[in-house]
């Protein structure tokens, strides 16, 4: 599990440092800006989990993931610069990335004791924060604050499904790719049918 959990983390910081290119990109920032995006959105949401965990920070201790996103971000800054992407494109890595990073924090949670329901949300952070740091540097309101299909409720689905699954003695490889499947799943089904949660309106 362990080692699944080492490469899907990876995994999650190259797309994750991915959609934060394509969302800076957009914004017409230099190299510099693309890759301080880049590594913000790969490496937020981990940063802050291993802060509550209170735990040494994953990129620190290991730093192929800084590594990675690093690499990823100035990669794919010259491979799509100049090209004309739909302005929608990154949404399609950032359901990949919620549901690595999800299920990754959730874990890392429950390896270090924390309670289920605080495991889940650790896990919604680390798949959401990073989004909202992007959204952040790139001067937008974050997704997961404005109107919209499922965003942190299909990660906070997938986190719960997961230790369900544990809580039912499925192995926990395998209730991590249930996991992963459920955030993806619900994520690319809001926004293909524009499901969302009900908001907030005062009465005339």
């Amino acid at each position: 599990m362990e080692a699944l959990l080492y490469w899907i983390g990876l995994a999650a910081v190259a797309v994750s440092a991915l959609t934060g290119v394509l969302d800076a990109g957009r914004k017409q920032m230099d190299l510099v800006g693309v890759v301080i995006v880049g590594c913000a959105t790969a490496l937020g949401g981990g940063t802050i989990r291993d802060m509550l965990l209170d735990r040494p920070m994953f990129w620190i201790s290991d730093q192929t993931y800084l590594i990675v996103a690093l690499v990823t971000s100035v990669a794919v800054f010259f491979v799509v610069r100049g090209l004309k992407l739909p302005p929608r494109l990154f949404l399609i890595p950032d359901a990949i990335g919620l549901a690595l990073f999800t299920i990754v924090g959730t874990q890392i949670a429950l390896a270090w004791d924390a309670p289920w329901l605080v495991a889940s949300l650790l896990g919604v952070i680390t798949g959401v924060v990073g989004g909202v740091l992007r959204d952040m540097l790139c001067n937008q309101v974050p997704l997961i604050f404005v109107r919209g299909e499922l965003y942190a409720s299909a990660a906070w689905m997938g986190a719960l499904g997961m230790i369900g699954l544990q809580r039912l003695e499925v192995s926990a490889v395998t209730a991590a790719w249930c996991g992963m499947a459920i955030v993806l799943l619900a994520r690319l089904l809001a926004m293909a049918f524009r499901i969302t949660l009900p908001t907030y309106s005062e009465r005339e």
